[in-house]
C-alpha cells in the first residue's frame, strides 16, 4: 500500500474543525428493554427462546417480572449443554439449575455438545455468550477437518463449515418449516409438506459480491501520519468479528470466487465509507457472442470496485449488465436451478392437467429488479412485463433484453406507481397470468398485497431472501383470499372470480448461501375455486 494512499485515507478521516462543538453532549442512553422489530433477527431468535423455554416458563417470568433479570454477571463462565439451532445459526441451551428458565445462545456449537462459554450481554429470557470450548463435541455433526478458513470461530460471516452439506441443507429445511408456523398465522393443513432444500453446485468461492469494511485510524494515527509505505499495523480490512463491532484482517475468503480474493489481498480502503465493494464480473469491455454456448473463460473475470461501473454476469447462456450497486443474486452457480425451478412450478405438470388452456400465457414480474426471472423465462411466455418503482433498474432490465435480442413486444420492463402498481398490466387475462415476486427483505407491503389480491393472477411465485417476511406475507395473501375472495370490483366477469381464492400450493428451500445460516424460500400459490378447495 503507498504511503500518498494512506495519507489520504488519513486526512479524509480527520474530522473538520468546524464540524465539532465545543463541549460534546453525552449520548442518551439507549432502552435495552425496546420492542423487538416484528420478523427481525432478534424478533425470530425470540420464537426460538421461547420454543425452548416453553410457554409456561415464559408466562411465568412475565407474570413476576422476571423476564430481563438476567442470572448471570458480566463475563461470567459456565457450561452447558446445547438443545438446538436457531433459525439463525446459533446454539441454544438451557442454563443449567437453579437458573434453567433461562437460555444461553452461543456461536459455534452444535446440538448435544457440552461447552464453555462466557456471557458478554442479557436480552429478555436470554443471555449472549461468547463460546470459549467444546468439551464433548458431538461427532455425528462436528467434523473440524471440513473447515476451509483459517478465520472460521471468529469472522460472523459463516457458521456451518464444520457439518456436512447434506446436514446444512437438513438444516435450512427446518428454517423453512418454524417459519411458517412463526409466522404465517396459517393451520397446519394449509402449509404443504416443505421439500428438501436445493443445494448449491458450488459449495466454496461461490459468492460474487462482497463488502469487506475497514476501521477508522485511531487519534494518535490521525494525529502522526505514518512516515513509511509500509501498511500501518491499526488497518484491518476484512469483516467483523463475531459478537463484536471490531473487523477482523482477513485476506482470503473461501466462499468468495478466486478474483474476488485476488482482489481482497491487494485491496486498500478507500476515503468515502468505511466499506468496500468487490464484485465479479465478466470483462464487459469483450464484444458478447450469444451463439457460443461453453463455459466462460475464468481469465475473462475482473473484480468491478466502482459502484458506478458495469457489472456483467452470465446466467445459463444469457447476459446481464448492470452497476455495481445494483441487485443481482450473489451466488451465480445456482440461478439456472433456482429459474428453472420457477418456470416448472408455474405450468401445471402433464400428469395433474388435462387442459391445455390451464397453462399461464402471460407473466408479470414484480419487483424484476435487473430482469433475471422476466428474460430468462420470456421463452414460455407470449407476453412477459417487469415492473420496478426504481427506473434505474428498469433502464438496466431493458438494456438486458436488447443485449440477449429479445423482441421487443415479447418482453417489457415499466416503472410501476406504488399506489397502483399493476395498472401498467391491467389488460392482461388474470387468470392465465403467472405473478414472480422478489421483494427485498422486509417482505411487500400491505398495499402491494392488496393489489396482487385485487389483481388476482392464477398463480404467484414468491421467492424470497428472508422466509420469516415471506411466511407472513403468503399467510396474509391466503386468509384474505378466504375471507374475501380475489378479484377487484364486480366487473368484467368478477363475480365468478370472488369466489375463487389462493392456496400455498408448495414450498422450497435453496441454498444461495452454503456454510451460512441463510436460506432462500419459494412458495407457489395457485388461485383454485371454493368447490375446487371442498372436494380436496
Amino acid at each position: 500500500m503507498s504511503l500518498l494512499l494512506i495519507r489520504r485515507l488519513i486526512m479524509s478521516l480527520r474530522p473538520r474543525k468546524d464540524s465539532t462543538p465545543s463541549r460534546a453532549k453525552k449520548r442518551p442512553r439507549i432502552d435495552k428493554r425496546r420492542a423487538i422489530e416484528p420478523y427481525s433477527h432478534d424478533d425470530v431468535l425470540w420464537h426460538d427462546v421461547r420454543a425452548l423455554l416453553g410457554n409456561d416458563t415464559v408466562h411465568s417470568a412475565e407474570q413476576h417480572a422476571t423476564d430481563w433479570d438476567a442470572p448471570f454477571q458480566f463475563r461470567e463462565e459456565l457450561e452447558v449443554v446445547v438443545d438446538r439451532l436457531s433459525s439463525n445459526g446459533n446454539a441454544l441451551a438451557l442454563a443449567p439449575p437453579p437458573r434453567s428458565n433461562w437460555v444461553i445462545v452461543a456461536p459455534f456449537a452444535l446440538p448435544g455438545e457440552r461447552i464453555r462459554v462466557r456471557v458478554y450481554r442479557g436480552a429478555r429470557l436470554h443471555s449472549f455468550a461468547d463460546l470459549l470450548d467444546v468439551l464433548n463435541p458431538n461427532p455425528d455433526l462436528r467434523d473440524d477437518s471440513r473447515v476451509q478458513c483459517k478465520y472460521f470461530g471468529q469472522c460472523s460471516g459463516c457458521q456451518y463449515q464444520m457439518i456436512s452439506y447434506e446436514k446444512q441443507l437438513e438444516i435450512k429445511r427446518n428454517v423453512v418449516v418454524k417459519a411458517y408456523q412463526n409466522f404465517s398465522s396459517l393451520p397446519f393443513s394449509a402449509v404443504p409438506t416443505v421439500l428438501p432444500t436445493m443445494g448449491s453446485p458450488k459449495q466454496y468461492n461461490y459468492r460474487t459480491k462482497i463488502t469487506p469494511h475497514f476501521e477508522a485510524p485511531p487519534k494518535k494515527a490521525r494525529a502522526d501520519p505514518p512516515s513509511t509505505s509500509s501498511k500501518p499495523d491499526w488497518l484491518k480490512i476484512g469483516f467483523n468479528e463475531i459478537g463484536k463491532k471490531t473487523v477482523i484482517d482477513i485476506e482470503e475468503c473461501p466462499i468468495a470466487t478466486p478474483v474476488l480474493n485476488q482482489a481482497l489481498e491487494t485491496s486498500g480502503p478507500t476515503k468515502n465509507g468505511v466499506s468496500l465493494l468487490l464484485r465479479d464480473s465478466l470483462d464487459p469491455s469483450i464484444p458478447i457472442d450469444l451463439t457460443n454456448h461453453t463455459p466462460d473463460d475464468p481469465t475473462q473475470h475482473i473484480c468491478v470496485t466502482d459502484h458506478k461501473a458495469t457489472v456483467r454476469e452470465r446466467v445459463g447462456d444469457t447476459y446481464f449488465e448492470f452497476p455495481g450497486h445494483a441487485f443481482f443474486q450473489n451466488n451465480n452457480s445456482i440461478l439456472v436451478p433456482l429459474t428453472n425451478y420457477v418456470r416448472d412450478a408455474i405450468f401445471p405438470s402433464a400428469a395433474t392437467s388435462t387442459d391445455d388452456n390451464a397453462s399461464p400465457t402471460h407473466l408479470v414480474d414484480a419487483y424484476c429488479g435487473s430482469g433475471l426471472f422476466s428474460i430468462l423465462l420470456s421463452s414460455h411466455f407470449h407476453t412477459v412485463a417487469g415492473i420496478e418503482l426504481a427506473t434505474d433498474a428498469i433502464r438496466s432490465a431493458t438494456a438486458n433484453a436488447q443485449l440477449n435480442r429479445l423482441p421487443p413486444d415479447r418482453c417489457t420492463f415499466l416503472a410501476g406507481d406504488a399506489s397502483d402498481i399493476f395498472s401498467t398490466v391491467s389488460h392482461f387475462p388474470r387468470e392465465k397470468t403467472a405473478v414472480i415476486i422478489d421483494p427485498p427483505r422486509k417482505g411487500c407491503d400491505t398495499r402491494f398485497l392488496e393489489q396482487l389480491l385485487e389483481f388476482g393472477a392464477g398463480t404467484v411465485v414468491y421467492v424470497s431472501c428472508n422466509v420469516h417476511t415471506q411466511a407472513r406475507d403468503v399467510g396474509m395473501i391466503v386468509k384474505r383470499s378466504e375471507e374475501s375472495g380475489v378479484g377487484g370490483p364486480l366487473e368484467q366477469g368478477m363475480q365468478e372470480r370472488a369466489r375463487k381464492k389462493y392456496v400455498l400450493e408448495s414450498l422450497r428451500g435453496f441454498d444461495l448461501f452454503p456454510q451460512t445460516a441463510h436460506v432462500e424460500s419459494v412458495a407457489v400459490l395457485r388461485l383454485v375455486s371454493l368447490e375446487e378447495d371442498m372436494t380436496n
